[in-house]
């Protein structure tokens, strides 16, 4: 059974890196950008997530807008991850502040998407989630027992566990962090410390502020939040750290359980944020 499963997640992650990766010339969203200024025809997997992005944008306040591709580009993420730690420092581009996830134009009915000339989308904070959500759900059902997936820092617990999965939380991979249990829902930490790369004048990573089309330089680091859902537990941690102290407010009126690691290490618990022992 874990084999099948694990093929299943598999598959629908390679079907949304055709869909929504920017790094593959071939993929959907490659073509919506390039075809920029025009509406595109696009598959039902791809109206899904950009639909989820803009959700996400309109329940952030704007502050994880998946307009920032230009501005993502421009501060150097413009490759996978390894070559753009590994190859040597390049200039930053010009600040490209985000146009507006109100630009970007989405028919549903028809399943075309479009952005004005000059604008590119960059799912990245919203479907890597979406890919946890949904594997969750449908491999829960299908086998009939308790699941949890993780992409890339982003849980997924479906199905009701015996016991509650026992969850490291760490600013990054290997690194000793704090245990927690999950029994049920979306647990997400966005760090401003993994994807991170030298520039010829500073450190860049691949969090920006919509506002300046900048790296964020906010006051957390590091943010992780549980919420019913990975995609809104991602969007709560993925504002936090592009804008900081502006999207504190919505995260308190949400309610949702956050820890928060601020630039010089202070950590922040809020909500009811579960020490070591207790379930999330």
């Amino acid at each position: 059974m874990l084999g099948a499963a694990s093929g299943a997640l598999k598959a629908l992650m390679d079907r949304v890196d055709k869909a929504a990766s920017r790094f593959r010339p071939d993929s959907e969203l490659s073509a919506v950008n390039t075809r920029a200024g025009s509406m595109v025809p696009v598959s039902r997997l791809l109206v899904d997530l950009v639909d989820v992005s803009l959700v996400a944008a309109s329940n952030s306040g704007g502050a994880v807008d998946p307009t920032v591709g230009a501005a993502v580009v421009a501060a150097g993420y413009d490759s996978d991850i390894e070559t753009v730690r590994t190859r040597l420092p390049k200039p930053a581009g010009r600040a490209v502040p985000a146009a507006g996830w109100q630009q970007v134009r989405l028919n549903r009915k028809i399943a075309m998407v479009g952005v004005p000339e000059g604008v590119s989308l960059d799912l990245g904070a919203t479907a890597k989630a979406w890919t946890a959500d949904r594997a969750a759900l449908v491999l829960s059902k299908r086998h009939g027992c308790a699941v949890l997936v993780e992409i890339g820092g982003d849980l997924r617990a479906a199905g009701m566990p015996a016991e509650p999965w026992v969850i490291r939380v760490a600013e990054r991979e290997g690194e000793e962090g704090v245990a927690v249990t999950l029994a049920h829902g979306g647990l997400t930490t966005s760090t401003r410390t993994a994807r991170a790369w030298q520039t010829t004048t500073d450190h860049a990573h691949h969090i920006i502020d919509p506002r300046t089309g900048r790296p964020a330089d906010g006051r957390w680091r590091t943010a992780s939040v549980w919420a019913p859902t990975a995609v809104r537990a991602n969007t709560f941690s993925t504002a936090l750290i592009a804008t900081g102290e502006a999207a504190l407010g919505r995260l308190t009126l949400a309610g949702h359980p956050a820890r928060l690691i601020a630039g010089d290490g202070e950590v922040t618990e809020l909500s009811g944020w579960p020490s070591a022992s207790r379930a999330a």
